[in-house]
């Protein structure tokens, strides 16, 4: 049987990126989406282009109280799949807030911290059970969590935790083989805080200016990593942040 990967906020982006990368190494891909259902059904057929199979649910990853509810849809899932668990899971789904700490309002806060932290903790809580022995877990971090830029304090903030979290996780999981690290990309061009990388050429140059190659990065070559670190070659790594960044504030 192919392994299944679990891959939250799939249908855009980097976790887009991802369940192709993963997809065409034959991995079954159960995708996540909050509202929309079209992008999440076209990533989808993209994906059973490759040959592979797919499934995308929706979940809003900061609604923590719908967790169990998913943990059920899921489980009938797998068993629709011929499966009791699954083998990897990719904490990837989030948004983007840029606004300076003084301007940061509680609310705003709060709901980064759902999506980003609260949100990772206790769905991959949740779906403990579920993960098969000898898996992976792969949290989405930033680059932001190691330099600091004005207007990223909440999110930075955020993603210095789920990396904490990523070494708790790994000493804690240890004993059922599941190894769990931390992928942190740079810039991306996507459609995060409104495209500015894609999409801005003001933020684009600066992204390049500050970039060892001279560019910004595109989400296949993140999604290229995060298929390397849960393939079975890569299965040493364990408790690591892995930075993708091009080379950003070397």
């Amino acid at each position: 049987m192919s392994k299944i990967a679990l891959i939250t906020g799939a249908s855009r982006g980097i976790g887009h990126a991802a369940a192709l990368a993963l997809a065409a190494k034959g991995v079954t891909v159960i995708g996540t989406y909050v509202s929309n259902k079209a992008a999440a059904d076209k990533t989808a057929a993209e994906i059973t282009a490759t040959g592979s199979k797919s499934v995308m649910l929706p979940l809003n990853t900061g609604a923590i109280a719908t967790f169990a509810g998913f943990a059920e849809t899921l489980k009938s899932v797998l068993k629709d799949l011929g499966a009791e668990h699954f083998d990897f899971l990719v904490n990837n789904a989030g948004f983007g807030l840029h606004k300076p700490f003084a301007e940061t309002t509680e609310a705003e806060f709060d709901g980064l911290m759902n999506v980003h932290f609260k949100g990772v903790y206790f769905l991959t809580q949740t779906l403990l059970p579920l993960i098969a022995d000898g898996g992976r877990i792969l949290n989405l971090s930033s680059g932001l969590a190691r330099f600091a830029m004005p207007g990223a304090s909440a999110y930075g903030a955020m993603k210095a935790g789920v990396e904490a979290l990523t070494r708790y996780l790994a000493k804690e999981l240890g004993p059922r083989g599941i190894r769990v690290n931390t992928v942190a990309p740079g810039a991306i061009a996507t459609d995060f805080n409104g495209g500015a990388v894609r999409d801005n050429k003001q933020t684009s140059d600066f992204v390049a200016s500050v970039t060892a190659l001279g560019r910004p990065g595109e989400p296949e070559e993140i999604g290229g990593v995060i298929a390397a670190l849960l393939d079975d070659q890569t299965g040493w790594i364990n408790g690591q942040r892995i930075e993708a960044s091009g080379g950003m504030y070397v």
